[in-house]
């Protein structure tokens, strides 16, 4: 079997990043750094002469304009999938992660264990989310086997397809960040998934933040 390559890309950054605030489906824009790091990972990967074959990005405004700045570097369209999107977070949507454990102590106190069956009142659990992560996945490999696939996404979604790439359970702490507009592969030969690299930002002129949405 051939092997399909992801290079698997984080949205710049948002204002709600910076305030440590949840977005979850919240269909929050770019700030100006956002779109300083959309650019600057663009032509990292011209830079690289990375050849893909596909892009995709999730629905939602910081990664479409994310994935926005490459399509306008290599003259390309974005094929846009709502499954992609990040976890939706149910009513800690909108919350700052300073806020939340007063607002909503229980709640937040299952969130930060990782109960993977909590759907945090109308969002959706970890097993829900893993479920739909893992099928969008597997539904862009099929589709485009032995290609190379840039994909553009959000940092709870980009965990989540870590922990699938690598099998790291469900429930278990979070293992590697996600930061803005960073690079990260992974690859399946047709019988697993490899994770080759994660979390090369050496592009951006700045630092970038960690994911918060898990």
């Amino acid at each position: 079997m051939k092997t399909t390559r992801f290079c698997l890309v984080r949205h710049g950054e948002t204002d709600w990043n910076a305030e440590r605030r949840m977005q979850g489906h919240t269909d929050i824009d770019l700030n100006q750094r956002g779109e300083a790091q959309a650019a600057q990972m663009a032509k990292a990967i011209k830079a690289i002469d990375l050849k893909f074959d596909v892009l995709y990005t999730s629905d939602l405004q910081r990664a479409a304009k994310t994935a926005g700045a490459i399509e306008e570097l290599f003259n390309t369209k974005a094929i846009v999938n709502a499954s992609l999107r990040e976890r939706h977070l149910g009513v800690l949507q909108g919350l700052r992660t300073d806020e939340a454990p007063q607002r909503e102590p229980e709640l937040w106190k299952s969130h930060i264990s990782r109960d993977i069956h909590q759907d945090l009142r109308g969002g959706e659990s970890i097993t829900q989310f893993a479920q739909r992560i893992q099928s969008a996945l597997e539904a862009i490999r099929q589709e485009h086997l032995g290609k190379t696939i840039l994909l553009v996404s959000h940092g709870g979604a980009l965990d989540m397809m870590y922990r699938l790439a690598s099998n790291q359970p469900l429930e278990a702490e979070k293992a590697v960040s996600v930061p803005n507009a960073s690079l990260n592969w992974i690859s399946h030969d047709g019988n697993a998934w490899t994770v080759e690299r994660w979390a090369d930002t050496t592009h951006l002129e700045s630092l970038a933040l960690d994911n918060l949405d898990l």
